[in-house]
C-alpha cells in the first residue's frame, strides 16, 4: 500500500507575526488546519426543446449544460472526516467536495446528516490523514464587542481570514422561509463562500457558524451560535466535546 503524506514547509515568521500583540497569527495557525473549503456541483436543467429532439434523435447533444458551481465553508468536528457546515452549503448539490489545508487534491464527500429549519448539515470524508478537529467554545459566555475571526472560503479563495468584533447577539432573522432565532451579529467580513465556516474567539474556540448576509449592507453578519449546535451534532462527535 502506498501512502500519501502531506509536505508542509516551515513558515519563518516575522518580529511582528511573533510579537504577543499580534495574538490573531498564532490562533489562525492552529485553527486552519481544522477549516475547509466546500465545493459543490448542481446539475443544469435540460430545456424542453432539447429534451424532445433528443427522445426522436438520440445523437442530438443540445446545449451542453454546465454544472453549476457553489463555494462554502466548514470546519473539522472529529479526526475520521466528520465536518460540520450549512444545509444551504450542500443543498441540492449533485456532488459535494473538500479541499484540506496543505493537501491539494479534491477529496468527495457525502451527506451524513441535515437539518434545514436548522440549516446545518454534516458531511463525511476519508481523509488520507487523520484531522485536527476545531474546539467547541461558548457562544453563551461571548461577550459584546471581544474579537473574533473569521476564516472560510468566500468566492473560492481558501482559508481567508478575517477579524472584526462581537457587533451584538441574541438576534432573530427572517430570511425567506427559514427563520435565525438569536444569532450572532459581528463585523468580520462574510462574504458568499464563508458560509459553514467557523467564527472563533481569541482563544481558538468555535464560537458560532458563520452562516448569512445582509444585502446591501457592510459589516454586518451573523453567525448560528455553537450552543445551539452541540446537542445536535453529539452523535458524531461522541468524547470529543466536555
Amino acid at each position: 500500500m502506498v501512502r500519501k503524506f502531506r509536505v508542509t514547509r516551515p513558515e519563518n515568521l516575522s518580529l511582528s507575526a511573533r510579537h504577543p500583540a499580534n495574538s490573531f497569527v498564532q490562533v489562525v495557525r492552529r485553527v486552519r488546519g481544522g477549516v475547509v473549503s466546500i465545493l459543490t456541483e448542481e446539475e443544469g436543467t435540460e430545456n424542453l426543446n432539447d429534451l424532445l429532439l433528443r427522445l426522436f434523435l438520440p445523437e442530438w447533444k443540445g446545449h451542453q449544460e454546465t454544472p453549476i458551481r457553489h463555494f462554502g465553508s466548514g470546519f473539522v468536528i472529529h479526526p475520521d472526516g466528520y465536518i460540520l457546515t450549512n444545509e444551504h452549503v450542500v443543498r441540492r448539490a449533485g456532488t459535494v467536495s473538500v479541499r484540506l489545508y496543505g493537501y491539494r487534491r479534491p477529496l468527495m464527500a457525502r451527506v451524513a446528516w441535515q437539518d434545514p429549519h436548522r440549516d446545518l448539515a454534516v458531511i463525511k470524508i476519508h481523509p488520507p490523514f487523520p484531522l485536527s478537529p476545531l474546539r467547541l467554545g461558548s457562544s453563551e459566555a461571548t461577550a459584546v464587542g471581544e474579537w473574533v475571526i473569521a476564516v472560510g472560503n468566500p468566492l473560492g479563495l481558501d482559508h481567508t481570514v478575517t477579524v472584526g468584533v462581537v457587533s451584538g447577539k441574541n438576534r432573530p432573522l427572517r430570511i425567506a422561509n427559514r427563520s435565525y432565532d438569536n444569532v450572532i451579529q459581528t463585523d468580520a467580513a462574510i462574504n458568499p463562500g464563508n458560509s459553514g465556516g467557523p467564527l472563533i474567539n481569541i482563544l481558538g474556540e468555535v464560537i458560532g457558524i458563520n452562516t448569512l448576509i445582509i444585502y446591501p449592507s457592510q459589516s454586518i453578519g451573523f453567525a448560528i451560535p455553537i450552543d445551539d449546535v452541540k446537542p445536535l451534532i453529539r452523535p458524531f462527535v461522541r468524547g470529543m466535546m466536555g
